[in-house]
């Protein structure tokens, strides 16, 4: 009779296989990461100082700073959560605490979503071209960039949002219950903030999509480089700046890599701050 040992070799064997594909597609996949992100720190840094971030574009942006670029990439993204995050929110709280997973009307909604969320970002700039710019009277703005936006992100912040209500255990809601809480007291006190980290993981994604989007703002919010006074003024994104540079403007190089290093400067921290805001409401919600 074979010892019991011998029929776990194969699985031993299997383990350790997967554990070594494991590892090198991880090594390989932060090797790629750091190359880009060495590249452009490399190419970038030396052309970032405090005049480059406080002046406008010169020279069809060969010269100058990004001043007005940044801020309309601020004010972009800001319309597009100001708008996004409460709809999301209400919407993930909607299917997850208030519709049968089975019913018609959620599975509905649900299957749209998922098929939203894998339209080309194109489509939602042609969209918005003619529903926000055109039919609305909006034009070339802020305004119809954020908007555009807000409705590429909702899709993947409602979804995520919407798992972490549901990966919430329900002795959450079986104890609130049994002390005679409210729905709305439940909801805030107890599962919103336990369902925080799925709303941090769609708000990361969103912004991920929204802030290197370039398709639909051309589209939506134009390509002017000067500094807006309002939301209904045109604005270029930093990452239409970034296409324009790199593939328009001859010698604009080096202007288009240190406005790609200010790019991911600026998702880092949002991404940081999204990460430490999750941590504090955790921490006050025990």
């Amino acid at each position: 009779m074979q010892p019991a040992t011998d029929n776990l070799q194969p699985t031993t064997d299997n383990l350790q296989v997967s554990t070594v594909m494991i590892w090198a597609i991880a090594l390989f996949v932060t090797a790629v990461f750091l190359w880009i992100l060495s590249d452009i720190v490399w190419h970038g840094v030396g052309q970032i100082n405090w005049e480059f971030l406080t002046t406008a574009p010169k020279n069809a942006g060969r010269e100058g700073g990004i001043a007005p670029i940044l801020v309309s990439t601020i004010l972009i993204l800001g319309v597009c959560m100001t708008v996004s995050v409460p709809i999301g929110v209400g919407t993930a709280i909607l299917l997850a605490e208030f519709t049968d997973t089975k019913s018609i009307f959620g599975r509905l909604v649900r299957r749209s979503l998922d098929v939203l969320a894998g339209v080309p970002s194109i489509v939602f700039g042609l969209f918005g071209n003619a529903f926000f710019c055109k039919t609305l009277g909006l034009g070339f703005s802020i305004l119809s960039g954020g908007l555009t936006l807000a409705c590429m992100v909702l899709p993947i912040l409602i979804r995520s949002t919407e798992e972490g209500f549901r990966a919430v255990s329900d002795d959450y809601r079986l104890s609130a219950t049994a002390l005679g809480l409210s729905r709305t007291t439940t909801l805030w006190n107890l599962l919103l903030p336990a369902a925080a980290p799925g709303l941090v993981v769609g708000l990361v994604l969103g912004i991920g999509r929204a802030i290197a989007e370039t398709a639909a703002l051309i589209f939506t919010s134009g390509y002017v480089d000067r500094m807006p006074e309002s939301l209904l003024d045109s604005g270029r994104s930093l990452s239409i700046h970034i296409f324009d540079l790199s593939m328009n403007v001859t010698g604009g190089n080096a202007n288009a890599y240190a406005s790609a290093l200010v790019l991911l400067v600026l998702l880092l921290l949002i991404n940081g701050t999204a990460a430490w805001m999750t941590q504090y409401w955790l921490g006050a919600s025990h």
